[in-house]
C-alpha cells in the first residue's frame, strides 16, 4: 500500500512539474536566441584564433619586435598555451653572460649602462641580410633564451633560462661564431692576427676557466658553428661540446659527429612560397638549379652535371650568385620548378636545400656525405630524391630517373613538403615546432646519452682525494 501511495503522489504532481519545466525551456530558447543576433559574428572563429602559423619572410631581415608581439597578444588570452610558460619547459638552459663583442657587439649595438644585453623588449639589433642570414642560427636561438623568462611572452617555449647551472641541462654559449667568421676572418693591420681568431682564443680561456666547465669537462656545453669555418682555431679544443653545425664536412669524427652533434638547417634566403597552388602542370621547369658550378672538394660533381644536362629539354642548369636580384631570381625559378637539385659544394650540405623546401620544390639530393637536419624525427625520403654521385654522372641516369617519377608521386612529395615546411621556419618570439623549437628538441634528445658519459665519468670522482 505505502509503495502505491508514493506512486499516485507521484502522478499528482507530475503535470505542473512539466508544465514548469517547459515554461522555462522557452524562456531559455528565446533569450539564447536574441543573444545571438546580438553577438553577430563575434562567433565566427579565424583562421588565427585556431592557432595557424605564418611562414612568410622576405629576402631581408625584417624581424618583429617582441614589444610588437605583445602588443597584438594584449586582448584575452583563450589558451595557456599560447604563452611562454617557463614551468612546462622540456630543456633547462644556463646561459653565460659573455660580454657583447661575444654577440650583440659584433651586429654594432652599443651596450648601455655596462649592460650584457639588449633590451629587446625595446629595440632588437638587427642582423645582416644576404648569405650572411643562412648561418644565422646564433642569433635565433640567444633571443630565444633571453625571451624565456619575459612574463607573458607570446607563443609557447621548449628552452626556459635558468640561473643555476646546477639546474639546467645544458650550458648554452652564446657567441656569434658565423658573424664573427664572416664579419672578422681578415687579418686588419697593425692587428697580426684577426678578430676573429682572438675571440675564439678568449673564449676558451673564459669556458676553461668556469665552475661549469671543470665540472663537465665541457661536455654539456652547447656550442653553435654553423658556418663550415667558424670555430676553426679552436674547435679542436672544445671537442668534449655538443656542437650545432651544418654538416660534418670539416670535422674529424673524432670532434664532430652524429653521435653528440646536432645538425641544424640553414635559413633559407628565398622566399616561402604562400598559399602555393602551383602543381605538377603549373611548373613548367622539370628540373632546376642555379649556383656556383665550379666547386673544390666534393663539388667537382657540379661541373660534370653541368656538361650533362645542360643541354636537356625542361632544365635550368646556370651559373648564379645572390647579387643583381639574383635571391629574387633563384625564387622565381624554384617556385616554376617540379624538382630542384641540391648537388655537394665545398662541403655536403648547402642552404639550396631550405630554399627548395620553402620552394615546394621537391630536393633531389646528391651530397653522399650529407648530415640532415632532425631525420631521428622527419623521413627525408617522403619529400626528397636521394641519388648517389656515383650514379649520377652516369650518362642518363639522372634525367631517366626524374622522368619516371609519376605526377602522382611528384604530387605527394610536393604535399609533403608544404606540411613540414613549418619546421625549417625561424620566428621571434619562437613559435610551435618551427626551427628555433625543433633545433632545442634535437638538443634534448642528446641530453639522456651525454648525461650518461657525465655520470660514468663521475664514478670515482667524488671520493678520490679523501
Amino acid at each position: 500500500m505505502a509503495d502505491r501511495h508514493f506512486h499516485s503522489a507521484g502522478q499528482g504532481y507530475r503535470k505542473p512539474i512539466f508544465l514548469l519545466f517547459s515554461i522555462a525551456t522557452l524562456a531559455f530558447g528565446f533569450s539564447w536566441f536574441f543573444l545571438l543576433g546580438s553577438t553577430g559574428s563575434n562567433i565566427t572563429l579565424t583562421s588565427e584564433s585556431q592557432g595557424g602559423i605564418s611562414g612568410s619572410e622576405g629576402d631581408s631581415q625584417a624581424l618583429p619586435q617582441l614589444g610588437d608581439a605583445f602588443q597584438d597578444s594584449s586582448g584575452p588570452q583563450d589558451h595557456e598555451s599560447d604563452k611562454c610558460d617557463p614551468n612546462n619547459a622540456n630543456l633547462k638552459v644556463f646561459m653565460y653572460d659573455l660580454p657583447p663583442e661575444f654577440h650583440f657587439g659584433l651586429l654594432d649595438w652599443k651596450p648601455e649602462n655596462n649592460s650584457v644585453w639588449p633590451d629587446i623588449l625595446r629595440k632588437i639589433p638587427d642582423y645582416p641580410g644576404g648569405l650572411n642570414l643562412q648561418h644565422s642560427i646564433e642569433y635565433w636561438l640567444t633571443l630565444d633564451v633571453l625571451s624565456s623568462t619575459i612574463p607573458d611572452r607570446p607563443g609557447p617555449c621548449f628552452a626556459v633560462r635558468v640561473r643555476n647551472s646546477h639546474d639546467a641541462d645544458v650550458v648554452f654559449v652564446p657567441f656569434f661564431s658565423s658573424l664573427s667568421y664572416n664579419r672578422h676572418s681578415k687579418v686588419r693591420p697593425p692587428a697580426k692576427t684577426s678578430l676573429n681568431t682572438q675571440l675564439q682564443s678568449k673564449l676558451v680561456r673564459f669556458l676553461t676557466a668556469q665552475e661549469e666547465w671543470k665540472r663537465s669537462g665541457g661536455r654539456d656545453h652547447v656550442i653553435l658553428a654553423h658556418h663550415p669555418n667558424s670555430m676553426l682555431d679552436v674547435r679542436m679544443k672544445l671537442w668534449p661540446c655538443m656542437f650545432v653545425l651544418s654538416d660534418f664536412g670539416r670535422y674529424p669524427p673524432n670532434v664532430a659527429n652524429v653521435e653528440k652533434d646536432v645538425i641544424a638547417p640553414y635559413k633559407h634566403v628565398i622566399k616561402t612560397f604562400v598559399n602555393d597552388s602551383a602543381g605538377y602542370d603549373d611548373r613548367p621547369t622539370l628540373l632546376y638549379f642555379k649556383g656556383a658550378i665550379y666547386r673544390k672538394d666534393g663539388g667537382i660533381v657540379r661541373q660534370e652535371l653541368f656538361y650533362l644536362l645542360k643541354d636537356e629539354k625542361d632544365v635550368e642548369f646556370s651559373f648564379g650568385t645572390v647579387q643583381k636580384d639574383g635571391i629574387r631570381q633563384a625564387s622565381a625559378g624554384m617556385h616554376s620548378s617540379k624538382f630542384c637539385l641540391n648537388i655537394a659544394g665545398d662541403t655536403p650540405s648547402s642552404n639550396r636545400l631550405f630554399d627548395a623546401i620553402a620552394s615546394h620544390c621537391v630536393p633531389v639530393i646528391i651530397s653522399d656525405e650529407i648530415e640532415l637536419p632532425f631525420e631521428d624525427f622527419l623521413d627525408y625520403s617522403k619529400f626528397c630524391v636521394f641519388v648517389k654521385a656515383s650514379d649520377a654522372v652516369k650518362k642518363g641516369f639522372l634525367m631517366k630517373l626524374i622522368r619516371g617519377i609519376t605526377k602522382e608521386e611528384w604530387t605527394q612529395m610536393w604535399e609533403k613538403l608544404k606540411e613540414i615546411e613549418g619546421y625549417f621556419e625561424f620566428h621571434y618570439p619562437s613559435q610551435k615546432d618551427d626551427a628555433v623549437q625543433m633545433i632545442w628538441q634535437a638538443i634534448a634528445r642528446k641530453v639522456p646519452a651525454m648525461r650518461l658519459k657525465l655520470h660514468r665519468s663521475w664514478r670515482f670522482h667524488r671520493f678520490q682525494f679523501r
